[in-house]
């Protein structure tokens, strides 16, 4: 087993110095570039790998960065992750993954965690931060944190989000154009930002349209497929059963589906369905859902490239961004009964 190749070693072959062969690795323009290209030649036919550990020594960084989640079973986060990995893979870095559970002494594990270096900064997912998160940070200058999806309205923390309030009346809106009047909503926790957004664009959509929303009709869940169904199963123990439901993620609304489908209706033929978020799962499923799309994997590219520009100190990177969602109309949504 031979010993690996050193910068010593690369200086040796291509016949300069070991300070004009680093200046060379790190695409110096002070090396001329026929210099480098004899460098990168011998660092070639020696194989030679940067030692990674030592060059982050040196840096004061981990090169690795956080992205924490509620619920890592949850597909949703799939391809925010992908988003933030290809941005992230792209400047050096590695992408550890946080699981929170909806825990907050599992979220300040990693809020620890960036406090003590384990992670250059972190792109957070949660809704959540811990009171005294700036005392554990130093300061929230001292570790670069970007808020994804979730804005935390006591933070100034930078942020990638949508118009969930928006989106949320624009589906609503589908089922009242379609006749629906009896609309029940199965939110997501609350008071948290996006769930509340969610629901006060369903509020507002009943509102405008002159319908009532009785309070059975208006329940607070926690974005899991079990929630999905139980709630299901309340809201159609009732005599005023509703015609249509619009919950505020996809997995609420496959638990919801398999419920009805338990207590023997049919979608959309009895009850019409909405979720929320289009994870890759809504369009294979049974019947396919007619949900909101919002871009998933440009989400965490987006948020990672932020993380990136606060890490560099660009002070001139935005603070805020908001991208664009849509409406996927597909067959788990359809006329009111006796329409």
């Amino acid at each position: 087993m031979t010993d690996r190749a050193k910068i010593k070693d690369i200086a040796r072959r291509a016949g300069v110095s070991t300070a004009t062969v680093s200046r060379a690795l790190s695409d110096s323009s002070l090396v001329a570039e026929a210099t480098r290209e004899r460098i990168r030649d011998a660092a070639r036919t020696l194989d030679y790998r940067p030692n990674v550990a030592a060059r982050n020594l040196r840096m004061q960084r981990s090169m690795s960065v956080l992205l924490v989640v509620r619920d890592v079973c949850n597909p949703f986060y799939l391809d925010i992750f992908k988003g933030v990995e290809a941005a992230a893979r792209a400047a050096g870095y590695s992408v550890l993954m946080g699981n929170t559970e909806n825990d907050p002494d599992r979220a300040r594990e990693y809020f620890d965690m960036l406090r003590d270096g384990h992670a250059d900064g972190m792109i957070l997912m949660t809704g959540m931060l811990p009171q005294d998160y700036e005392q554990i940070l130093g300061g929230s200058k001292a570790r670069p944190i970007v808020v994804a999806l979730e804005l935390i309205e006591s933070s100034d923390l930078p942020n990638v989000h949508i118009d969930n309030r928006a989106a949320a009346y624009r589906a609503v809106k589908h089922l009242i154009d379609l006749g629906h009047q009896r609309i029940a909503h199965i939110s997501g926790p609350m008071p948290e930002f996006m769930s509340s957004r969610r629901r006060e664009g369903y509020l507002a959509a009943m509102a405008d349209a002159g319908l009532p929303v009785p309070a059975a009709y208006d329940l607070t869940g926690d974005y899991s497929l079990r929630t999905g169904r139980e709630l299901c199963r309340q809201l159609f123990s009732y005599r005023d059963r509703p015609t249509a439901l619009f919950l505020a993620n996809d997995e609420m609304a496959f638990g919801a589906i398999n419920e009805l489908r338990q207590l023997g209706f049919t979608v959309p033929d009895d009850v019409s369905v909405v979720g929320f978020d289009d994870i890759f799962l809504s369009e294979a499923f049974y019947p396919p859902l007619t949900t909101v799309s919002q871009p998933r994997e440009e989400i965490g590219r987006r948020a990672m490239e932020m993380l990136l520009a606060l890490l560099g100190g660009n002070d001139a990177a935005p603070s805020s961004v908001e991208l664009p969602t849509c409406l996927k109309v597909r067959a788990s949504t359809g006329p009111v009964p006796g329409r």
